[in-house]
Order: C-alpha cells, then sequence, then structure tokens
C-alpha cells in the first residue's frame, strides 16, 4: 500500500490585498471594554488570501459584524501569507489589550510562537479553522476535516463509474495534488481520502499515479506540479484527487492547455471559480463547508470568553505533536456537484452573479455531462 503523502495543497485567484479590519464596538459599550479603556479585546489572526478567497469574502466581514453587535472592540488582521508578519500581529494585539486571540495559523510553529506568547501574557487563544500542533488554545474552531477528504473520495469514485473507468480490469490513473505539508488540515484532507481510497487500490479498483503536496498551497506551483505529472505519465491520467479549488483550478488550466478533455476532479471551499468549473463540466464536485457558520461559532466563543460565560463545544480534536485533546466545535461540510450547486445562492454562501456570468452565465441554464462520449 502507498504511504500516505504528508499533504498539502487553495486558489485559482492571485494574491489579494490585505484585507484589515480594525473597528470599535457600537456606542453602548460593554463593561470589559471600557474597563480596558477602549483597547482592542478581540483580535483574528488570518493567513492570506491566496489559499482561499474565503479570507476576503466570507471570514473578515463575518468575524467583524459578530464581533461588532456583540459590543466588543476587535481587530481582523490578515497577513498575507507572511510568518513574520502574522508573529508581529499577535503581539500587537496582546499589546492592545487582547482578552482572546482567534488563531489561523500558517503554520503550527508560527501558530504555537503567538500562543505561547499569549498564554504567558494571559490572553486566551482560539485555533480557527487550522488546528495548531503543539500550542496551547482554548479551543479550537473548523469542521470535521478528516470528513472533508472522505466526501472528495467518495465523489471522486462516483464520477469514475458515472465515466466507466472502474471495473473490468481498466485500473484507470489517479493523481493526487494535496495541500500544503505545513497545513495539519490537508493531512486530515488526505487522511480521510485515503481511508476511502486505498482500500479500493488495493483490490485493483485503479491505480496511484503521481502524488505531489503542493507547497504554500500555491495554484502556480500546483499547475506546474500537474503539469510534470502529465509529462511523467504521458497524458495517462484518468482521475484527479485534488485537496481545493484553487489547485483543481490549476488542474483545470493545464489539461485545456493540453487539449485534453476533462477527467473525474474534486475541489473544496465551493469559490466562485471551483463551481464555475463545476457547472462548465471541468470539475466534478466541492466541498461546501458553511464558513458562516464557523465563524459565528468562533465569534461566538471568543466573546463567551471575554464576557465569562461557558463555551459551548460538541467534540474533541487531538494534538499528536502537543499531547493533548483540544475541545473543539466542529461545524458539518457537505458535497456541492451540478445537481446541488444552486444551495450555495439559496443559503447565501454565493450569490448568482458572482459565477453565472460571461462563459459561464449559459452553463447556469443548461449543462451537457462531460463524461459523455
Amino acid at each position: 500500500m502507498k504511504k500516505l503523502l504528508i499533504v498539502g495543497a487553495l486558489s485559482l485567484i492571485a494574491v489579494m490585498l490585505a484585507i484589515t479590519v480594525t473597528a470599535c464596538g457600537s456606542k453602548k459599550k460593554s463593561s470589559s471594554t471600557s474597563a480596558n479603556g477602549g483597547k482592542t479585546e478581540v483580535c483574528a489572526l488570518l493567513p492570506d488570501t491566496k489559499s482561499s478567497v474565503r479570507y476576503q469574502l466570507f471570514d473578515a466581514p463575518l468575524l467583524s459584524a459578530a464581533f461588532k453587535a456583540a459590543g466588543v472592540t476587535y481587530s481582523v488582521v490578515n497577513a498575507q501569507g507572511d510568518t513574520n508578519t502574522q508573529i508581529t500581529q499577535g503581539q500587537t494585539c496582546i499589546t492592545n489589550g487582547a482578552k482572546v486571540i482567534l488563531v489561523d495559523a500558517l503554520d503550527s510553529g508560527t501558530g504555537a510562537s503567538i500562543e505561547k506568547a499569549a498564554k504567558t501574557a494571559g490572553v486566551k487563544t482560539i485555533d480557527y479553522d487550522r488546528l495548531v500542533l503543539g500550542g496551547s488554545a482554548s479551543y479550537y474552531v473548523s469542521f470535521n476535516n478528516v470528513t472533508v477528504g472522505k466526501l472528495q473520495a467518495q465523489a471522486l469514485i462516483a464520477a469514475m463509474n458515472a465515466k466507466g473507468l472502474i471495473g473490468a480490469g481498466k485500473k484507470p490513473v489517479v493523481a493526487e495534488l494535496d495541500g500544503a505539508p505545513t497545513d495539519n488540515n490537508a493531512t486530515l484532507f488526505a487522511q480521510g481520502a485515503h481511508t476511502v481510497l486505498d482500500p479500493l487500490e488495493k483490490k485493483g479498483e485503479f491505480q496511484w499515479g503521481p502524488q505531489q503536496a503542493v507547497t504554500n498551497w500555491d495554484n502556480t506551483i500546483a499547475a506546474t506540479d500537474f503539469n510534470q505529472m502529465l509529462t511523467k505519465t504521458g497524458n495517462k491520467i484518468d482521475a484527479v484527487l485534488s485537496a481545493n479549488d484553487g489547485l483543481a483550478g490549476s488542474v483545470v488550466t493545464d489539461l485545456q492547455n493540453h487539449k485534453l478533455n476533462p477527467v473525474p476532479l474534486t475541489g473544496q471551499d465551493a469559490t466562485p471559480g471551483g463551481v464555475q468549473n463545476i457547472i462548465s463540466g471541468w470539475q466534478s464536485m466541492t466541498v461546501y463547508k458553511p464558513v458562516p457558520l464557523e465563524a459565528k461559532a468562533a465569534a461566538a466563543a471568543a466573546i463567551a470568553i471575554i464576557k465569562g460565560t461557558a463555551v459551548k463545544t460538541n467534540g474533541t480534536v487531538n494534538d499528536s505533536v502537543g499531547k493533548r485533546n483540544v475541545p473543539s466545535i466542529l461545524e458539518t461540510p457537505m458535497i456541492v456537484n451540478m445537481a446541488n450547486y444552486q444551495i450555495l445562492f439559496s443559503q447565501k454562501f454565493l450569490t448568482k452573479s458572482a459565477v453565472c456570468v460571461g462563459a459561464f452565465k449559459k452553463d447556469c441554464k443548461t449543462y451537457t455531462t462531460p463524461y459523455a462520449s
């Protein structure tokens, strides 16, 4: 059995402008705000805008709105992929009197450094979206990331079946593009996917092709990696397990540049670009992780700590490095494909105008399966 590649690979969009949102609470100050002289009570440290557009489109505005509604002073900042910047942002939060810091760390080393400094200063931390291995956060708010990988694998097999690739000794070649090896979530995505796929590979239902963890979830690097995979296999890649929509977009670009047909292809994050690839027949699915629920839960936990009330959790997640189980709030992800992508519009996660534009406008009305001969 092939060893699980320690993972990593999110977005089709180039580096976007930094999001920095710093605001005070409402005119009616909370008692804790008055006590610290109006300084920042809660900070959210977001990692970048390269791995996923979600941080600009959803996390920053949603967290800001929740803190503002609660009447607490807050700062929501983005490190734009720079570890030194993220550490400095964490220190600034501590200096400005933060009682709680949400840490969506660029990597566990950076996150652990921020959390150690916060703990020394008596500031509570919450791991947001990514678990900091060896950290000291009081809580972890995310999704069940092993389940994300399982959903991707299940959908990949379904798409391969739909194309007639499984069975009769066909042994299709499945390539794998994982997330950044420094991101524990990427490891969990791959772990979940392999629990589904490895038993099928053992049975001879398919064969593993090239596998690669993509540095920093960088889509440009992913395009180079997948192009090398095509060269190595003589374009003989029948399906791709891709960790998110950004990496999947790189696969689509390479396939189109080589004038190749669509192949079963997974994604994650339900980004506008990912959904466009789905409705145009180039991507099989994406994993929808309702970020509004995650942001709401993280904000509620931070506000509870500030106000001295109980934080409600629904499980624990093991920190294998720190050898501890972190009390967690885990939301549930779901598969989105051509059959149900409009749920993203009805739940106001995406707007139709963001997806059904330009060349994709017609795809929102009609659809021809890419697996038809």
